[in-house]
């Protein structure tokens, strides 16, 4: 059933972005051809018209009197040589483009007439890499960003709350029922890694709406929907849409903004990368709980819309695009191998990690994977390149990026796991108690990117992961009688900590490429945060089931009957009580409560541990200076 649903997933994505590209291919192939047939036609008719008029001109000339017939033969041909030189210049340049255009495979010829042809031509003479469209500003391309950022990561985490109910409706199991997150996850994740294709290949304007107009379309199939069915079309909808306005924020900003306000930028974009998964589960449950689950998918469709309107009318940035050929290999490659991956560690944390699906998803992730690299590094122009990976501030940056993305990511999964199962508060108590942090670090964020673009990464990566290891660690002492104003108080410390180094290290990276890597780092370094934090979650909760079965095994011995103390205590326990078993069973849920809340301390014990090592290699960052790049 669940390698079914894979292939629905992963067939559906392909047929959607191929017959796109097949279509958008088609159209321009036959305008170029058009175009080009009018313009060679134009062409053809100036020339036999400049030849008559010489020829008339000539005749003209030639009864005028011998000194200045001869005079005037003299500049003609001086001014007929230069012509030809000149027309040999165009005619040999013309060549040479047109057998460039030939031999480049990897690149398609851009219609002249189209949008990109036009931006193209406008910012060659400009020499820039973008140009906004008319009224279009900074501000106003950063608002509508950032509606369309925060609706699509906030319906990334307002259906967990819902699930349940939605099981229900449509009368399917609950492993049915998580192929509503787990598809969106995997689809999402599959585009990411050519995200970097796309945005050399479509304006950011056209990308923005169609992302948009795709998933708010999805977001109202879903609230229509009466079947699984149906709604597994939305998801799959809302995931593509998703999928590209996520890393299609960071490009623009990298690009509208210089490296020195870069930092600035990016803090006011995590605004809505780090309020919407907190706000996500708190607005979930008070919907479910007032209301029926389909007014959540009404309410994103009505931002959606609200969000494609500010974005037809602000969104007006393009900028230079080479329109290279869809690499299909490359594609099935990083389709199957991302998408395994993601799919395998997401099952390690559901099941177990000898499970045979995890085993074979995780193989046929990695075979994959190393199959796309070897293409993408033979490649001359390859879909996702990897040279960004010689850039040494990139690298290190991204590394403690994904180590601080596994420890955060486990974080958001170990404490509402705590506080609904062991200590009984509702999916909207748990959201709330999250909700303080996420403001901090929404507050702080545009704070810290000024900072970073002042002081820059080093010091803010050394306070951040300091701060956030010390918090984690105080969470690793957890018992039954941790009170939940005491929780609240450490993940309000742990966000502050995380809010100097969650934006302002990916900043920093990106600041570290040539604008010409911009799209390629930005793809993959979104590529490897997603396996981060899946990596993360089934790291986290794999040490939290497993501390847990060791403990309560090790009580299990140390509640023998036969041992004095506990025969003694457990008789007391029946008087008061009224009875044997009944002590027996309050006993026994007691010690599963304690061995629980132990796992979930061994967990946070192993987020300690990445956050410590990111606090060890944020040591061997650099100066400001080390990160902008010489080669812009």
């Amino acid at each position: 059933m669940t390698m079914a649903f894979i292939i629905i997933y992963v067939v559906i994505a392909l047929i959607l972005v191929g017959l796109l590209n097949l279509f958008i291919t088609k159209r321009n192939k036959k305008k170029s051809m058009r175009q080009m047939e009018h313009v060679k036609h134009e062409n053809n008719t100036s020339n036999e018209n400049y030849q008559s008029k010489f020829n008339i001109r000539n005749n003209e000339k030639s009864s005028e009197t011998t000194k200045q017939s001869a005079t005037t033969r003299h500049t003609s041909e001086n001014v007929t040589s230069e012509s030809d030189v000149l027309d040999d210049e165009n005619e040999t340049f013309n060549t040479e483009t047109e057998e460039v255009q030939q031999t480049d495979s990897n690149h398609e010829t851009i219609n002249p007439n189209s949008e990109e042809a036009q931006v193209n031509e406008q910012l060659k003479a400009k020499h820039n890499s973008f140009m906004f469209g008319k009224g279009a500003t900074q501000a106003k391309v950063l608002v509508a960003m950032i509606f369309g950022m925060f609706i699509a990561i906030l319906n990334q985490t307002l259906l967990n709350v819902a699930l349940p109910e939605i099981n229900i409706d449509f009368n399917i199991s609950a492993n049915t029922g998580q192929w509503l997150m787990t598809g969106f996850m995997l689809v999402n994740g599959i585009l990411i890694p050519i995200s970097a294709f796309l945005f050399n290949k479509y304006s950011y304007r056209k990308l923005f709406l169609v992302a948009m107009a795709l998933f708010t379309l999805g977001s109202l199939v879903c609230g229509i929907s009466g079947s699984f069915g149906m709604m597994m079309v939305g998801r799959v909808l809302q995931a593509i849409g998703a999928g590209v306005l996520m890393p299609l924020g960071t490009n623009v900003f990298m690009t509208i903004f210089p490296p020195e306000k870069r930092g600035a930028a990016m803090g006011t974009l995590g605004i809505a990368m780090i309020l919407a998964p907190a706000i996500g589960p708190t607005l979930s449950g008070y919907i479910v709980e007032n209301y029926q689950w389909n007014v959540m998918f009404y309410g994103m469709f009505i931002i959606g819309l609200v969000a494609l309107i500010i974005g037809y009318i602000w969104f007006r940035v393009y900028q230079v695009t080479t329109n290279p050929k869809a690499d299909v290999p490359g594609i099935i490659f990083s389709t199957i191998g991302f998408g395994a991956l993601l799919y395998g560690f997401s099952e390690a944390g559901n099941n177990t990690w000898t499970s045979p699906i995890v085993l074979i998803s995780l193989m046929l992730g990695v075979i994959f994977i190393i199959a796309f690299v070897i293409r993408e590094l033979t490649m001359r122009v390859p879909m996702l390149n990897m040279e960004v990976l010689k850039y040494s501030g990139f690298t290190l940056t991204t590394i403690i990026n994904m180590i601080v993305t596994m420890s955060l990511y486990g974080g958001m999964i170990l404490l509402p796991l705590y506080l609904q199962n062991l200590k009984g508060f509702s999916p909207m108590d748990s959201g709330i108690l999250l909700l303080p942090g996420a403001l901090i670090m929404g507050l702080m964020g545009p704070i810290a990117g000024k900072l970073l673009d002042t002081i820059g990464i080093k010091p803010l990566a050394l306070i951040g992961t300091g701060i956030m290891t010390y918090a984690t660690w105080e969470l690793s002492k957890l018992n039954t009688n941790t009170t939940y104003t005491h929780l609240m108080i450490v993940y309000m410390i742990r966000s502050f900590g995380m809010s100097f180094i969650m934006m302002p290290i990916m900043t920093a990276g990106m600041n570290s490429l040539p604008q010409r890597l911009i799209s390629h780092g930005n793809a993959l370094s979104n590529t490897l945060r997603q396996l981060a934090g899946s990596i993360g979650t089934a790291l986290l909760v794999t040490v939290m089931s497993t501390q847990t079965t060791e403990h309560i095994a090790a009580y299990s011995q140390d509640l023998d009957k036969t041992n004095p103390f506990i025969k003694d205590r457990l008789q007391e326990m029946a008087q008061t009580m009224g009875g044997e078993q009944l002590a027996t069973s309050q006993l026994l849920e007691f010690v599963q409560k304690i061995a629980s809340i132990n796992g979930v301390n061994s967990a946070f014990l192993v987020a300690t541990g990445l956050s410590a090592l990111a606090f060890i290699l944020s040591l061997f960052l650099k100066g400001k200076e080390h990160y902008l790049s010489k080669e812009n």
